[in-house]
């Protein structure tokens, strides 16, 4: 892979060179400065010692929050669906009684 295809980024201090296409490079830039902070906010909680630990305990809690919204636009687009069937059930009504309107 050529020098042009990989990205540096800096988690926890430490170097990593990453293979990565010019059209993602800002995704990842992002997406490496979110792990930082979170493995940086759960090391300086105390609670968790070691870098892998930290990266696991990470990895869970983005996990986590990943599949809770995952859930939570699930259940939206439920909701979404139950309304637009219930107002094309009102449409289809309403059209119904005008032809039973004008029929009589």
């Amino acid at each position: 892979m050529t020098q042009s295809n990989t990205l540096t980024v800096q988690i926890l201090d430490k170097e990593y060179c990453i293979a990565c296409p010019s059209d993602e490079r800002s995704n990842l830039e992002s997406a490496a400065r979110y792990l930082d902070g979170k493995m940086r906010e759960i090391r300086s909680s105390g609670k968790v010692i070691g870098a892998d630990r930290v990266a696991v305990m990470a990895a869970l809690n983005i996990t986590h929050d990943l599949l809770h919204k995952q859930q939570h636009l699930d259940q939206q687009a439920g909701a979404n669906r139950d309304q637009v069937r219930s107002l094309l059930n009102r449409v289809d009504s309403a059209l119904a009684r005008d032809a039973d309107e004008q029929g009589s």
